[in-house]
């Protein structure tokens, strides 16, 4: 994008105090510095920030609802669902969306993950899940589950076992041999052990399953090898709906969208820290130093100190934004 267009649309899209802050903090970053992309849901957009300056360098207007939000590792191309409305492809370069993926009339897309050059994205209408090829522009392969409500998934590090959360079957599907692809794959079906399960997260080194139940403030461990729920912790939470390891398996983050972000020590199952945020969505970012916290109603995102559990900084995303789900695009 020429240098003219990007003032018109930083300045159309923040006004020229912004433009000038912004055009100085992207100056003083190199091309390859990591930056955290953010979903704007009362936006329809995504915002590309950087996070070592907390400030917001643009934005890209997408699918109408945005839910979910991933990006490709070259930092290329990032794609956004919406239940209601398909697939962004967006150019990041640019900040243009290049290219609107229908998967189907009532597929009603949600989470988006990219992993070994395609795109993986569950489909509730069509309560299954599918894989996008962006290179030929086609969905090449659709798993169908047979389960209510897949909303939200997890890959494993190979990418060859998905686990969906089917949240009005009150299951989840582990699939194995996804990256072998049909007819070799194998779907089962576990009970979740709680009500409405939609956050989840693989341990690191792929042992365990854990996730949220929202219409019971609880959380479930799946043992990954016998498939089936080992454990159930009564947490009393008031709406959890988003669940994140920290990269070396030691804690994990949950969002209860209602209250506060609850920090669980891993081995022990226990929580050692709770914060006084209300966050839509939670990420933590791959050194582990740092969680963010999208206050949706708030239109910021809290920045998280792992350590000490302090929120040490904010990121203003404009009125009206209602910051969600985010993505970590990590630089060169």
């Amino acid at each position: 994008m020429s240098v003219a267009r990007q003032v018109v649309r930083w300045t159309a899209t923040f006004g020229i105090a912004a433009f000038l802050a912004g055009a100085g903090a992207a100056a003083a970053q190199t091309a390859g510095d990591a930056r955290l992309l953010v979903l704007l849901r009362d936006a329809s957009a995504l915002a590309v920030v950087d996070p070592a300056a907390g400030t917001v360098l643009g934005q890209v207007p997408t699918v109408d609802g945005p839910h979910e939000v991933t990006a490709s590792p070259d930092g290329r191309l990032a794609f956004v669902a919406s239940p209601s409305d398909g697939i962004s492809v967006i150019d990041l370069e640019t900040l243009t969306e290049v290219r609107r993926v229908d998967v189907g009339r009532g597929s009603v897309p949600h989470d988006v993950r990219f992993a070994g050059g395609r795109l993986y994205f569950t489909v509730e209408g069509y309560k299954a899940i599918g894989r996008y090829d962006p290179e030929a522009d086609e969905v090449d392969w659709l798993l169908g589950l047979g389960q209510d409500g897949a909303h939200m998934m997890v890959l494993s590090g190979d990418r060859d076992t998905i686990v969906t959360a089917n949240r009005e079957s009150n299951t989840l599907s582990i699939v194995d041999g996804a990256s072998a692809g049909p007819p070799d794959w194998q779907v089962t079906t576990v009970p979740a052990g709680g009500q409405y399960p939609e956050g989840l997260d693989l341990s690191p080194d792929g042992a365990e399953l854990w996730t949220a139940t929202r219409n019971d403030g609880g959380v479930s461990i799946v043992d990954i090898a016998s498939k089936a729920v080992t454990e159930r912790l009564e947490l009393g939470l008031a709406d959890p709906n988003r669940l994140a390891f920290t990269p070396d398996g030691a804690r994990v983050l949950i969002s209860d969208s209602a209250t506060s972000v609850v920090v669980m020590d891993a081995a022990s199952r226990t929580e050692v820290g709770r914060l006084d945020l209300a966050p839509n969505a939670v990420l933590v970012r791959p050194d582990g130093a740092v969680a963010f916290a999208a206050l949706r109603g708030d239109d910021r995102v809290a920045v998280i100190d792992l350590e000490t559990l302090e929120v040490v900084s904010e990121i203003a995303t404009g009125p009206d934004s209602g910051p969600g789900c985010m993505f970590w695009l990590a630089g060169d």
